[in-house]
């Protein structure tokens, strides 16, 4: 007997991840979501002000053409995204759960985002944003396919912050 264990004993089963229309209870949810410091940044305002201000997807008519939400095989809600329209660009907004944050799912929800923004858009060139400080998601963005082409100052909730555009490069097959 050996006190080796297979290196498949580490690896997690994939979680199911679908896209469906982002819904009201969806962004209800959304905004009751809390991120631990520094994160925090990425809270939401409370779902009624959203309503009330119309900003975001607190706008009907906006949640309905650019957000989209991601569920698990349970059709648990573990994230959402935004395909926000420019000139021959997709740019992507996305969030994931905070307690799913971490845990190694950042790639395969940034990919499936990907997928849904080449079904809507396939010509466009799909690009995002991530604060400077935010390594975490930078990575796993890369992991996904994408690439940092620009850094930049950019107005964001807590004063400027300097801020990555990340490009998405298709892997060569």
């Amino acid at each position: 007997m050996t006190n080796k264990q297979s290196s498949t004993h580490y690896k997690r089963d994939p979680i199911e991840m679908t896209i469906c229309p982002f819904e009201t209870s969806h962004a209800e949810e959304v905004c009751s979501w809390i991120y631990e410091a520094p994160y925090d940044i990425y809270n939401w305002p409370a779902w009624e002000q959203m309503k009330k201000d119309g900003i975001e997807f607190g706008d009907p008519v906006l949640r309905a053409a650019q957000y989209a939400a991601v569920l698990d095989s349970q059709q648990k809600l573990i994230g959402f995204a935004q395909f926000f329209p420019l000139t021959g660009v997709t740019r992507l907004g996305l969030g994931l759960r905070p307690d799913l944050c971490g845990n190694g799912l950042g790639p395969a929800f940034t990919r499936l985002i990907v997928s849904e923004a080449r079904r809507r858009a396939p010509k466009n060139e799909i690009d995002l944003e991530v604060l400077a400080w935010n390594g975490r998601a930078a990575r796993a963005y890369e992991r996904a396919g994408f690439h940092i082409t620009d850094t930049y100052s950019r107005k964001t909730p807590a004063g400027y912050a300097e801020c990555h555009c990340m490009v998405y490069e298709p892997a060569q097959e």
